[in-house]
Formats: structure tokens, sequence, C-alpha cells
């Protein structure tokens, strides 16, 4: 099992996603410990002293003016845990949970936190041994962050609420116990460093960040595949036309286009039909695919910050012996972006639908129509642009920005807020649409295909057919395409249609 060691100060977006989904161990650096140390001891002395601090000694939220009695500074934290465990919903994805316990435990061996040492090595300890907490889906404002899901995720390290154990869903306290490890109850500060933060939307966003990469690099190929058979010209790809709108995501995606139809004999057996424009679905892919790459590039700049961000309050400076309240746990950067990433996201699929229904409605271009053999006994492919096109309705509807609205909680203390975490799921449903769009056009691309046989594909659309059609047969008559979509899917999920190779940049 491959090992990764966390420092608090680097956390790449893939080590997430291989700590996460990959089954990647997880370690903490012996200099991040020392400052987990230091911290501790601050919150150990600033206690002993006698000085008020939020969240130790005072309530929270708007009764943070309230003292607690020193003598129950744990029963605070344990409060507080339980109290925020008020989710609702289907439970997370198990690689969500684990990847908000990555950015947790990486954020917490920053330093600033003030954490025990052994809290740290049990949230360690429960990635390692796969311990997932049962954290429901809904819940979280993203305003303290992610207080509720975190509260849920927390409840695990104190042997209560349910959490997941080699397939299995049980009481925390019997998969603790399976796993080899124990309980422990909070001490001061700890319930807070725990539930406050932006982990949870992070995780979310930033495993459907690598997911929406792909995405964009299968489309490119799909979208080519799609180009080839509906005898579409090419020469929108010339290098000359998209350095006149230098945005980099254009020129890459051009090029990728190029290098993956080159040499198609189906590409030159129209050379010379003297038809002069495409539909945009087609002559647009470079702009429109180009957007999303530059889209994504920009969110992945904002998540890899936020990886290595410390966004729980009050935070402890040891070197100061100071505590220092602020408002990192907001998560409106996060919120903003995977809004961004959705409706760029919509694009990519709304463009191919398109694509899909030119190529069921080729005629023009000497294919039949919907792809049948036998047009009128044979439905044909016609239903599968009805999936695609009910798929990017659907996703119309999530993409509304969920960022833009704010309830206030707390009493009125927390008066403005994220809706960060309900951004990053929505997006991760609307990728779910993409993938099915683009399941759709390639099963609709493929077949169109299979009529411009004996002629060969290009370099990389060639690669991309054979691979395609190992596992799903040509169209000879109607079936049930619904498990063709399933394969179709899974086929883009696998990576096998990425053809990252054919990219000059």
């Amino acid at each position: 099992m491959q090992s990764i060691e966390l420092d608090g100060r680097t956390l790449a977006l893939e080590t997430i996603e291989a700590i996460a989904s990959g089954g990647a161990a997880v370690s903490v650096s012996a200099e991040a410990r020392e400052r987990v140390a230091a911290a501790r001891a601050c919150v150990e002395r600033q206690f002993e002293s006698g000085a008020i601090i939020y969240g130790v000694t005072t309530g929270f939220g708007r009764m943070a003016n309230v003292v607690i009695d020193r003598a129950d500074v744990d029963v605070l934290q344990q409060n507080l845990v339980r109290s925020h465990s008020s989710g609702t919903g289907e439970p997370l994805a198990e690689a969500f949970v684990r990847a908000a316990g990555v950015l947790r435990v990486s954020s917490l061996a920053a330093g600033h936190s003030g954490i025990r040492s052994e809290t740290l090595d049990l949230l360690v300890e429960i990635l390692n041994r796969g311990v997932t907490p049962v954290v429901p889906c809904q819940g979280s404002v993203g305003a303290s962050g992610d207080l509720a899901p975190l509260a849920h995720m927390t409840l695990a390290l104190i042997g209560e609420g349910e959490a997941t154990y080699r397939g299995e869903r049980m009481p925390s306290a019997q998969a603790l116990a399976r796993a080899g490890l124990k309980p422990l109850r909070l001490a001061a500060k700890e319930g807070l460093s725990l539930i406050n933060g932006t982990e949870v939307m992070t995780g979310i966003a930033a495993l459907a960040l690598l997911r929406a990469e792909r995405l964009l690099a299968a489309a490119d190929v799909v979208g080519a595949l799609s180009i080839e058979a509906f005898l579409a010209t090419d020469n929108v790809f010339d290098r000359r036309i998209n350095a006149l709108r230098p945005h980099p995501g254009q020129a890459r995606v051009a090029d990728r286009l190029r290098e993956l139809v080159a040499g198609s004999e189906v590409m030159q057996s129209h050379r010379d039909c003297g038809r002069v424009q495409d539909p945009y679905s087609f002559r647009c892919i470079p702009v429109v695919h180009g957007a999303a790459r530059d889209a994504a590039a920009h969110v992945r700049n904002v998540l890899e910050i936020e990886a290595i961000s410390v966004t729980d309050n009050p935070l402890v400076f040891p070197d100061e012996d100071e505590f220092l309240t602020g408002g990192n746990f907001h998560g409106q950067p996060v919120g903003v972006v995977c809004d961004f990433l959705k409706a760029v996201m919509v694009e990519v699929a709304s463009m191919s639908e398109r694509r899909s229904y030119l190529l069921l409605n080729g005629e023009e271009r000497g294919l039949p129509l919907f792809l049948s053999r036998k047009p009128g006994l044979e439905s044909g492919l016609m239903i599968v642009q009805y999936t695609a096109a009910a798929l990017v309705s659907e996703s119309k509807g999530l993409a509304a920005p969920s960022s833009v609205d704010s309830i206030p909680t707390s009493a009125g203390q927390e008066d403005h807020v994220s809706m960060g975490t309900i951004a990053a799921r929505t997006l991760d449903a609307v990728l779910d649409n993409v993938e099915g769009a683009l399941a759709c056009e390639l099963l609709c691309a493929l077949a169109a295909t299979d009529f411009r046989r004996p002629l060969r594909s290009g370099a990389g659309t060639q690669i991309a057919y054979d691979r395609a059609r190992a596992s799903i047969a040509p169209v000879e008559t109607d079936r049930v395409f619904a498990a063709d979509i399933a394969a179709a899917r899974a086929l883009i999920r696998s990576g096998a249609l990425e053809l990252t190779e054919f990219s000059t940049n």
C-alpha cells in the first residue's frame, strides 16, 4: 500500500484522491507533529492562565459572550459535537467523507488548531483502517464551514453516531472496536477545531474537479469521433485561426482535435465536398471546450490554495502565545468556483447533446435517420438522444448558483453564509449528467462511424473507436440501449477514452 506523509503545508488534489479513493495510507511528518504539540501547549497555557477564549471557556455563535464554568470545558466540547450533528438526507459517498478526513488531518497538522497529538493520531488511524463515519449529505450552509457534516464525522472519534467498516454500516463504537481502535473524550477546544472548517465542501470539490478534468479530456475525444462521423470540416482547428483568440484552453483543444483526427481516411474522403461551414456544436468545440478547460484551471488554483488552508476558529499562534478569531471558515471561495464549474460543464453536455441530435438527423450527410438499419421498422438510437436531452435539462436546473443565496443563522450572528457545500454537491450531480450525455454521444458517434467503414479513422479516433467497440457491440438491430449507455459511462469513467497522449500542451 502506498504511504503518503502529510506535512500540513502542502497537499495536492491528486494526493487527496489517492487517499480518499485509492486507499493510500497516511502519516504525519515529524515537523508537523512538533507544531501540533506547540499549539496544544499554547491552549493549555492560556486555559490555565484563566484567559477567556472563544469556544474554550465561552459558548458558541450568538452565545459567545456566555462564560462557561472551567470545570465544564470537556463537557462543552462533547455537547458541541452532539448538538451540531443535525444533518439529514442520504449519506455522503465514502470517498467524499474520506477526502474531508484527509483535509482535516492536513489542516490540523499545520499547527494552528490546538488539538492533542492523540486526537490527530486517531483521525489518521480512522483513515488508515477504513472506518468511515456516516455523514448525512444535507445540513451545511457553509458559514462556519461545514458544521453539521464535520460534527457527524467527529462523532466517530468519541464512539457515537454510525460508521461503515468493510462495507458494513454499524454504530461507530463497534466500527472502531473492529478496527482495533478506541474512542476518546475531547478536551478543551478540540470539538470546535474538529467541526469548524471547509473540509467537506473542499473534499467534494477536489474530487469533482479531478473528475471534471477527465470528462473534459474524454469530451474532446468523443467530439472528435462525432466530427469524423458527421463529415465535418477540421479546418476550424487550424492553429492560425485559434492563435487570433489566444485563450490557452482553446488552443489546447484545437491542437488535440487536430491530432486526434490526423491521417483520417474519413476526413480525407470529403475534402472537396464544397461544404463551407458546420453547425456550431462541431465548429466551436475548441471555443466551448477550451473555455471549460480554462475555468477548470482557475478552479484547480482556488482548490489547491484551499487544500493547504487552515479554516477553523479561533486560530492558535503558539509563537506569539495568542488566539485570534477570524472568518477563515467562510466557504465563499469554494462555493463560487463550484458554481462556476457547474455552469461551464453544463455547456459541455449541452453541446454534446446537440451533436447527438445532428448525428441522428444526418440524412444530408449520408446517415440514415436515427442511425437505424431499418428506419421505420426500427427506432435506432432515437431515444438515446431523448436521454441526453433530459440529462442536460436537469443539469440546467442544478447549475443555478448556490453561492448567491444566504439565509442568516445563529440568531443573526452568522448573517451571511456561502452555501458552498450545496454548490459542491450539485457540481457532483452535474458531472454525473455530463458523463451520461457524453455516453449518449459516444453511442451515436460509434454507430455513425460504422456507416463510414471501410474508411479508417484518425490516429486518435481509431484508438478510441477500437477501445469502445471492445465493450459495446455495433448496432445491427434495435436492442435495450440502457445497457449500452451504462457500458459507455463505465468506459468514460475508466479513463480509457481520455487519450491524453494526443496533446501538444
